[in-house]
């Protein structure tokens, strides 16, 4: 009898537990709230802008806790030794240009340990899909170095590759949201700015089709809290704005625990608002009716499609 093979992979299972010494950049108290293998869904209305016009859809942030292996930068399918604690963001955002979709993903592997400096993630992956084709970057960092390769269905932009020097006081964009809420440590402390080394975020520098390069550019944290209000109802909030040349980018943060991003901008006239948060396995809420679950994150339920074979009308 010929015997198959059967790989167990655990789809998107639960995040890393905390290990035996507390993590050098996870702030205190992290473990207790973020080591209970579950995640944090946050969904915000999205204005933003393509090919010259603001649009409108909606975005889901993803936060949870995560093993990674500093070798291979993939999660391990069964938990092992050497393994790095990091704090994902998946990052989706859905919108439409005219008649067609657009759909981005952004994931940002933050270390929690002190094997890169604050501010770095150790891995950046970003795919954007529309109706034309789509694109794929990675961004690894390994031995003080940025390796980026990239796919694209657009000519001169196919498939490529480029190593980047990480230079001192570095931060990736695809990072700021988790970065912006401290979940690796104090980014920056209330009223007061330094100078950092920008790199633009990928969905930047892709829909401008321009190499990601790092720039001049201010981090600063307004010492005054404010109060705003959002889909999701009012909070009171902290502000950090990023300055890089013309670009401007801001992240108001839930002042109370669990620091939620309540909102973000951009000086392009790209916005998100919260409209709802959840803590949930979220991987195995997959059943037919667990869709309703979309209404705690403030979000609609789409509806399902017919089955196979049913009449459809024209």
């Amino acid at each position: 009898m010929r015997i198959i093979p059967i790989l167990l992979l655990a789809a998107c299972s639960a995040g890393a537990a905390a290990p035996s010494a507390r993590p050098s950049q996870a702030p205190a108290g992290f473990w207790e709230h973020w080591g209970d293998g579950q995640a944090e869904l946050a969904g915000y209305t999205l204005t933003i802008p393509r090919y010259g016009e603001i649009r409108t859809g909606e975005a889901v942030l993803v936060f949870v806790t995560e093993s990674l292996d500093p070798k291979t930068l993939v999660k391990p399918n069964v938990p092992r030794d050497g393994t790095i604690p990091v704090i994902k963001l998946n990052d989706t955002r859905d919108f439409q240009t005219g008649v067609y979709d657009y759909n981005l993903m952004t994931s940002a592997f933050v270390p929690l340990d002190g094997s890169q400096p604050r501010g770095v993630p150790t891995k950046v992956s970003f795919s954007s899909q529309e109706w034309c084709g789509h694109v794929y970057d990675q961004l690894t960092v390994q031995g003080g170095a940025i390796q980026h390769t990239w796919h694209s269905y657009f000519e001169g932009e196919g498939d490529g590759s480029e190593r980047l020097d990480l230079p001192k006081g570095a931060v990736l964009g695809d990072a700021a949201a988790i970065l912006a809420r401290d979940l690796a440590g104090e980014w920056v402390k209330p009223g007061e700015s330094r100078e950092i080394r920008w790199f633009p975020r990928t969905q930047t520098t892709r829909f401008r089709h321009e190499p990601g390069r790092f720039v001049d550019a201010t981090l600063s944290r307004e010492a005054d809290t404010r109060e705003i209000t959002v889909p999701a109802g009012t909070f009171e909030v902290r502000r950090t704005t990023v300055t890089a040349g013309e670009e401007v980018g801001s992240w108001d943060i839930e002042v109370a625990p669990p620091h939620r991003l309540v909102a973000w901008s951009f000086s392009d006239g790209e916005r998100g608002e919260l409209t709802g948060s959840a803590r949930m396995p979220y991987w195995q809420t997959h059943d037919e009716g667990q869709e309703q679950l979309r209404t705690r994150l403030g979000l609609g339920v789409r509806p399902n499609l017919p089955p196979p074979g049913s009449a459809v009308e024209n």
